[in-house]
């Protein structure tokens, strides 16, 4: 069923407003729009120009955006849209088009803008700091506008200069680079229909199958392989790819800004900026828009388990641990050499929330991927004894941490209860992808990584020693519905030595490449959703690597021509077969028929929707033994077909089949009355349903 609607705090801002609604029509491909008036009303004040050090007044300027209540809201960590308050927004004041700047510096001493447009003087463009304790530096600058360059002068309350972006600049410069730019996120959307019907798109009870990529190395010009691709080129190379590949959603690897290229994403800077590498905020839309054209939704990896050291970033913005802890036990991650954020603290909490809720109101995102959750959730994740600190009631959970991600999941069902939000969280914690109200975390979905490792682990191995390892396949049964599951593999299976998803699969070459079609044939007939990063769906045979483009060359040879083509039609098969995506996170939709079978290798299950006469008989052979007039029980009498064949000729395997439908006899087998005969092919998938609800879509000759 589709994730129910939690109720907002009585204290939560109001619903946040439709883009369009918000500002007048303009072209679609408009990069500025008409300046925005000023949100308080009062006598015109020119910001006045001071010198560093020079005592700020503790006033209100007329021209501030904020009002009691937005403060009120900041400081108790509820402002849940920060972006249309915080970093720069261009306005018209007294007549005067400009910038209003305002920027969260509690312990600064002095704060002025810097940038070309006053030679980036430190003196010249002086803030005001609000008189409310809220440590909220504001002004106005007139004749700034959208496509002006700047940064943040900070002195600290130690006398220490510090030269800092805007934590809610929407642009920025390209790396390595790293000032912030004046900029804004109006589009015209045209993307109503799909945004009107998302909720189904993004219901626990239809398919989800997700296409993982980074969009600086999916594809590179040919003629100029060392630049990358932008939104725009990847609106007309990409988009109709996925819909020909038959992927429901796309998920981005990290798109917000990032300095340095071989974090892949993950080490953020600019929270509100896509990366400039790829384009402007606008052709990012344009693209987005463009995938929900085409029917398909779109997730973004959102990373709120830590930030990079930075000068420039958020690490000791305003001389004082503002947004990481101070004490490095809980504010220091020992793996990625990066800081913490700090989730007891309000005003960090709003902006974190903020953050996800602005990517799903100005860009239309469809979900956010959760990375990391694992590290925020222990006190002492990869930390040993004696280097952590534990919880008020000595355990090793980081409370603050759990309450601020359930904090983060009721924000973004209650204001945006047609998207999911995914967790990649690899521990046994209790509860991931389970309603806040009854103790959960809130997610709509939990990455199941251990069906992840024991599946690859289980593949990895030599089919004749597959037998001894018979319970790995198996185990994730045993715990299959006790989260909504997502079953991936991701890009961390394909890089630092772990070879590609192709070579991990032993024999030969035509072992291989069966092993693998076998592969994501299990996957794709597990309960739970989908999720392939990019390059596994053509068989690509080197690690990703996040300098070069994938391999695409390789499709020219018929093997890889048939993985991509059985990974195309695995897609079709799951959004056309209810039975494997209506109950995907419900036991009753899913039925051992033999799962004991350890010295054949084979497994046999049924899959079942809410229409369970039409259930499928899934048989999987994971040796190259083929199997001749193989007994199978079945429900129901009558002829079964065979719909799926992953050793089909199409798609490079031996074609070994069942060409015609067999009928059942009254033979009591697996614990049914009935049962059929069939031929199973090595190394190999096959899929039956009763011949009375096969559609005419498939086609029954090989």
């Amino acid at each position: 069923m589709a994730k129910k609607k939690i109720d907002t705090a009585k204290d939560a801002p109001v619903e946040i407003a439709d883009v369009k609604k918000a500002k007048p029509a303009a072209k679609k491909t408009a990069v500025a729009d008409k300046a925005e008036k000023p949100a308080v009303s009062k006598k015109a004040s020119k910001a006045k120009e001071v010198e560093p050090g020079t005592p700020q007044l503790k006033n209100v300027e007329p021209y501030s955006r904020f009002t009691d209540f937005d403060i009120s809201l900041f400081k108790s960590g509820k402002h849940y849209k920060l972006y249309e308050k915080l970093g720069s927004h261009v306005i018209e004041f007294n007549g005067v088009t400009g910038t209003y700047f305002a920027v969260w510096a509690p312990n600064a001493q002095y704060i002025s803008v810097i940038g070309n447009f006053n030679g980036w003087n430190r003196g010249s463009h002086g803030l005001y700091v609000r008189w409310d304790g809220s440590g909220i530096w504001e002004g106005f600058i007139p004749h700034v506008g959208n496509g002006e360059t700047y940064k943040y002068y900070i002195k600290s309350s130690t006398g220490t200069d510090l030269e800092k972006a805007d934590p809610f600049a929407l642009r920025w410069e390209v790396a390595p680079r790293t000032a912030s730019i004046v900029a804004d996120t109006y589009y015209e959307w045209s993307d109503g229909e799909w945004m009107k019907d998302r909720y189904k798109h993004n219901a626990l009870d239809k398919p989800y199958s997700v296409y993982e990529m980074h969009i600086g190395s999916w594809a590179r010009s040919p003629e100029s392989p060392d630049e990358f691709l932008t939104y725009t080129q990847l609106a007309d190379t990409l988009v109709p790819y996925i819909k020909e590949m038959g992927f429901t959603h796309v998920e981005f690897m990290p798109i917000m800004e990032h300095p340095y290229y071989p974090s892949w994403g993950y080490q953020i800077t600019g929270f509100f900026a896509a990366s400039s590498r790829y384009g402007s905020p606008q052709q990012l839309m344009q693209l987005v828009e463009k995938l929900h054209e085409a029917g398909i939704g779109v997730i973004l990896d959102w990373v709120p388990s830590h930030f990079p050291g930075d000068a420039h970033g958020l690490y000791n913005f305003d001389g004082t641990h503002l947004y990481e802890h101070e004490d490095l036990r809980k504010g220091f991650h020992p793996d990625w050499k990066s800081y913490i954020f700090n989730y007891g603290r309000n005003e960090v909490r709003a902006f974190l929330i903020s953050n996800a809720l602005f990517w799903l109101d100005r860009y239309h995102v469809d979900g956010l991927r959760v990375d990391a959750v694992a590290s925020m959730l222990y006190l002492d994740y990869s930390r040993n004894h004696g280097e952590w600190e534990p919880n008020i009631y000595g355990g090793n959970e980081n409370l603050e941490a759990i309450s601020f991600l359930k904090e983060f999941n009721e924000a973004v069902y209650s204001h945006f209860p047609d998207t999911q939000t995914i967790a990649e969280e690899s521990t046994s914690f209790t509860g991931v992808s389970r309603p806040v109200y009854t103790g959960g975390l809130g997610f709509g979905m939990k990455w199941m990584m251990g069906w992840m490792h024991d599946s690859i682990k289980y593949f990895s191995a030599d089919p004749i020693y597959r037998k001894y390892h018979h319970n790995q396949i198996t185990f994730s049964l045993i715990y299959a519905f006790t989260e909504n599951f997502m079953l991936p593999f991701s890009h961390d299976e394909v890089v630092y030595g772990k070879g590609s998803m192709l070579r991990k699969m032993p024999g030969d070459e035509w072992q291989q490449f069966a092993n693998l079609r076998l592969l994501y044939s299990y996957m794709f007939t597990h309960p739970g959703s989908k999720l392939l990063f990019m390059g596994g769906e053509f068989g690509q045979g080197t690690e990703w690597n996040f300098q070069n483009s994938l391999d695409w060359h390789v499709l020219e040879y018929p093997n890889h021509q048939g993985i991509k083509a059985v990974v195309k039609a695995l897609n079709q098969l799951y959004k056309g077969e209810p039975a494997l995506y209506e109950k995907s996170f419900d036991y009753n939709g899913f039925e051992w028929v033999d799962g004991g079978n350890a010295n054949d290798s084979i497994l046999i299950y049924n899959r079942k929707g809410i229409d369970e006469d039409n259930e499928l008989v899934v048989v999987l052979n994971m040796t190259p033994m083929v199997h001749h007039d193989f007994r199978v029980g079945v429900h129901a009498t009558g002829k079964w077909v065979e719909i799926f064949n992953s050793d089909a000729k199409k798609f490079w395997g031996s074609g070994i089949d069942n060409p015609k439908p067999v009928s059942t006899e009254t033979v009591n087998w697996h614990g049914r009355e009935q049962s059929i005969k069939i031929t199973i092919p090595p190394l190999a998938a096959v899929i039956f349903k009763r011949e009375k609800n096969v559609p005419p879509k498939y086609e029954l000759k090989k």
